[in-house]
């Protein structure tokens, strides 16, 4: 299902958001021991790369396609649930994890999943 972007609410000012959303990532989509605790694989989540292994750089990308607006509804407390970032050719999703905290999760898309941005 392909994903669309969307406007912030009113009075949204994304970089001072960007600075509160960090990358935490699941366990459920590695296959290795990391900082998102240790490995819990599930059959149907795609597999995180090991290369991707610094949590600083991934929110980073996060906090990137905040402040670029490339964000998707629905708005759940003060974040998108959904933010988009592309890294040498390859679309990225971090989804929100918890809400009160700015926490998000991260996979690669499908070219059938990537948003219009």
């Amino acid at each position: 299902m392909r994903r669309t972007r969307f406007d912030p609410p009113d009075g949204t000012d994304l970089a001072d958001l960007a600075e509160t959303a960090r990358y935490v990532g699941s366990a459920e989509h590695k296959s290795y021991p990391s900082f998102a605790g240790p490995p819990k694989l599930r059959s149907d989540a795609s597999r995180c790369d090991p290369e991707l292994a610094d949590q600083q750089a991934l929110s980073e990308w996060l906090r990137a396609g905040i402040v670029a607006g490339d964000i998707g509804a629905p708005w759940e407390g003060r974040y998108p649930r959904y933010v988009w970032y592309r890294r040498e050719g390859t679309y990225y999703e971090g989804r929100l994890v918890n809400s009160e905290l700015g926490e998000y999760k991260g996979y690669p898309l499908t070219a059938a999943e990537i948003p219009d941005l």
